[in-house]
């Protein structure tokens, strides 16, 4: 008798318990419940919180494991060559908001603004030679069609007078360049494109700077989209109309040679100087022997400048700014085993016919040409860094190379701003710059082929 009301008893205490336990509210039972199905369908779990360890453990495991899988994700959507159009959009809609604050925050500087619009008015009264167009930091040194881009603008901000509205012109240019350098990345399926956005330095330069620069660039990089869309024809006038706003030399005429055999065509849009004098445009507006000043560059700071304007410095850089993209386009673009004379003939006549190129062959040879000319330039000054801004990412991670790691190569793009940051530059900050230019040409020269002769044909009709 006595140990059954002992086992009764019992049973009425485990039964209160029990009913307890039920009126409890179930919320830990939920996240035990939870937190077990989710470590059961991650595939990783490096918490090791006993079961009995509480809720609030419980809830921290929960928070770390999801933190650990973003960061992955993160990873996977930075380096996966797939999801650059989902990056690129995002960083477009950035960017939307961060040229307007920049435009109505930064401060505008006058340096060349005023200088172009009187020299565009002088065109205006109808005066074509160029040995009279003069403007306030000195004599109309462009090509023609700096003349005609800026006589759109001279007319649209009230001759020149109104910067805001020159701003606000230039601010989605800006944002269609960024564009058509995520087309190219994506093209060329190229990820760290994000880089692109990450400069001071540059959205200074295009948004209240008001240079010419900004609109060769966003032609030079409209003209290689149309190259790897297969519109040759297009993307010449369209590369001929970057090269008439301001004079730079890549390796296009190797492309064309390469598809299409010997060959080359005049802008129109030079006309109306010729004819007025010959001379006068063609020694200005591609004056190879123009002298810059040494207090604004940011190259050869390091430099004398008795040195720096040294007829000598000066042809020894225009030699190495020949050589270099010769020797690469006879030891590293030209890969067919024929001799590269035989690129001259037209392509029905050669022994191997011209494949198609591929968007990294285009995409490589033009960017390497530019960056050569950047190495070897007279002077740099503060708004030419937009020339190869944009394509220091794809350089640096075109072709792989075990001595450059990640982060020897995020060092290097680290170093270049901070270099084109500095103003006054310095001997530090401009002999900075050489030892990464020199990196960059190292990796290009010394780095394992990436593009191969035998390239299979692209889907894309010709």
């Amino acid at each position: 008798m006595a140990r059954w009301l002992s086992s009764s008893a019992s049973a009425k205490t485990c039964c209160q318990h029990s009913q307890r336990a039920c009126k409890q509210p179930e919320k830990l039972e939920i996240i035990q419940i939870g937190y077990n199905q989710y470590r059961s369908a991650m595939p990783f779990n490096l918490l090791a919180v006993p079961d009995d360890s509480g809720a609030a453990g419980l809830q921290e495991g929960i928070c770390r494991q999801w933190l650990q899988h973003a960061w992955q994700e993160w990873c996977l959507l930075l380096q996966e060559p797939c999801y650059t159009l989902q990056m690129a959009s995002c960083l477009c809609l950035a960017e939307v908001g961060i040229t307007f604050w920049v435009i109505h925050r930064m401060a505008y500087r006058e340096i060349d603004w005023k200088t172009y619009m009187t020299q565009v008015e002088g065109v205006v009264n109808d005066t074509y030679d160029y040995m009279q167009q003069q403007g306030d930091t000195g004599p109309l040194v462009y090509p023609a069609g700096f003349v005609y881009i800026f006589m759109g603008q001279f007319y649209a901000t009230g001759q020149g007078t109104d910067i805001r509205m020159a701003q606000n012109i230039f601010a989605p240019l800006y944002l269609a360049t960024l564009l058509l350098v995520f087309l190219i990345y994506h093209q060329t399926s190229k990820v760290f494109f994000f880089m692109c956005c990450a400069s001071y330095r540059v959205h200074s330069i295009l948004c209240c700077g008001l240079f010419n620069d900004p609109v060769a660039m966003a032609l030079f990089f409209l003209s290689i989209n149309l190259f790897l869309a297969r519109r040759w024809s297009w993307g010449c006038c369209c590369f001929s109309l970057a090269v008439s706003v301001k004079m730079f030399a890549p390796g296009l005429l190797f492309l064309l040679v390469t598809q299409f055999g010997f060959g080359g065509a005049l802008s129109k849009l030079r006309l109306p100087f010729l004819l007025e004098n010959p001379i006068g445009y063609l020694s200005l507006s591609f004056h190879l022997g123009r002298q810059f000043l040494s207090h604004w560059t940011v190259n050869w700071r390091f430099l004398p400048e008795t040195f720096f304007l040294h007829r000598g410095l000066h042809l020894a850089l225009l030699a190495a700014h020949l050589a270099l993209p010769l020797l690469f386009a006879l030891c590293r673009w030209h890969r067919t085993g024929e001799n590269i004379l035989s690129l001259l003939k037209d392509p029905s006549k050669r022994k191997v016919p011209p494949q198609p190129l591929t968007p990294n062959q285009v995409v490589s040879t033009l960017f390497t040409s530019n960056f050569i000319g950047i190495c070897f330039s007279r002077s740099l000054h503060c708004q030419f860094y937009l020339w190869y801004f944009h394509i220091l990412p794809y350089l640096l991670w075109a072709t792989p190379a075990r001595w450059l790691t990640h982060l020897l190569r995020l060092l290097v793009l680290g170093h270049i701003e901070l270099s084109w940051n500095t103003y006054p530059s310095t001997s530090c900050s401009s002999a900075a710059l050489h030892i990464c230019h020199a990196v960059i040409l190292l990796q290009l020269w010394l780095g394992p082929q990436s593009l191969p002769s035998s390239s299979k044909p692209s889907k894309k009709a010709h």
